[in-house]
């Protein structure tokens, strides 16, 4: 995009943001829960305050932890309104886009791959769904572990279309996974969910709506980030896992399995170490420099930004490049010594859903 469609496309847009700015963002917020939505504990501890890092729009969020399950939620939690304000235009060429890739669909062909054969270890699926799906990446690199397995997508946003036109995917649904789950009931003998649960309102009922859809004997592949990594409280707000305020929940990896379990699934395998993402440093810093960086255009920005501040904030990206380069090696040269001892942000779950 260049320059001056960047520009003109955010000045289209000021004038709605501006709008709903202009009623406060405490509306997109519910009331703040004095129990855990786990286990109903009371016992609530804040595990971290933070603002939009990523797009830098208005607001504030916390992040509490339940002392007794160990659960950590957003609280208050945005309502589907705020959902829809904060996730909206994340990477959509604004100047004030993510400085790092996120989690989801683009996080790494190796640990996809990785992610394909270890269900592929169990089953040969005939046919899969992928939740989330995006444009449907994932399933065009699983199709070179399981090239006979039918793959399908699911998604709210319009990629899914892209990728039953690009041939990655037999079917896109459109929409929720709790919203089609009755639809879709026993349709599929294998699932995935990669980094899904974190961004769901009620995490689960999005487990029961696998179960439903998945038929007896199918297999389940969840990867999530571990709130457990060390990292999250070396970095504190500038892990990127947090990411805040998009992410709702942040399952310990032990309340996943007992709820699956009750759900009537089999844990088959459980992962630490292979799905770690290698991006923790680089994102900190990224994130951090961002935030101390001259804003850019956005269409949330009250008025235009200067011309001089954009030329200041350019400089200023490309004087970081080496930081965070440098940053980024540490991250992949350090990896395999630091998921050894409790670094590792992604854990990887396969379960089996138990016939009747």
């Amino acid at each position: 995009m260049t320059t001056d469609a960047a520009a003109q496309q955010v000045a289209a847009r000021r004038p709605a943001y501006l709008a709903e700015l202009a009623q406060g963002t405490e509306r997109f917020h519910e009331p703040r829960r004095t129990d855990c939505p786990w286990c109903g504990s009371e016992r609530l501890r804040v595990r971290l305050r933070t603002t939009d890092l990523i797009q830098r729009k208005p607001g504030s969020f916390t992040v509490v932890r339940c002392a007794d399950c160990a659960h950590s939620f957003q609280n208050p939690r945005l309502t589907a309104e705020g959902l829809d304000f904060y996730r909206r235009d994340v990477g959509d060429g604004f100047d004030g886009r993510e400085p790092v890739t996120p989690f989801g669909a683009g996080s790494g062909t190796r640990r996809r791959l990785a992610a394909a054969r270890a269900l592929a270890a169990f089953d040969e699926p005939e046919c899969w769904l992928d939740v989330d799906t995006g444009a449907a990446h994932f399933a065009a690199l699983a199709k070179r572990v399981l090239p006979y397995t039918s793959f399908d997508g699911l998604d709210r946003r319009a990629g899914v279309e892209k990728g039953v036109r690009c041939g990655r995917i037999e079917e896109g649904h459109r929409g929720s996974l709790t919203e089609l789950a009755e639809r879709l009931a026993g349709r599929y003998d294998a699932m995935s969910m990669f980094h899904s649960l974190p961004r769901s309102p009620d995490p689960r009922a999005e487990l029961r709506a696998a179960r439903t859809v998945l038929r007896p004997g199918g297999h389940l592949l969840i990867e999530a980030p571990d709130p457990e990594c060390r990292y999250a409280g070396l970095l504190g707000k500038w892990w990127a896992s947090y990411h805040q305020p998009r992410h709702l929940h942040l399952l310990p990896l032990a309340n996943l399995c007992a709820e699956l379990a009750d759900l009537g699934f089999t844990v088959v395998a459980v992962e630490r170490r292979a799905p770690h993402v290698p991006v923790d440093l680089s994102a900190a810093v990224a994130l951090f420099l961002n935030s101390r960086m001259p804003g850019p255009d956005v269409p949330w920005r009250a008025k235009p930004a200067p011309p001089l501040q954009l030329k200041a904030r350019r400089a200023a990206r490309t004087a970081s490049v080496p930081l965070v380069a440098l940053a980024r090696a540490f991250d992949t040269v350090l990896a395999p010594l630091l998921t050894r001892t409790g670094f590792a942000n992604t854990y990887r779950v396969i379960a089996r859903r138990d016939t009747p």
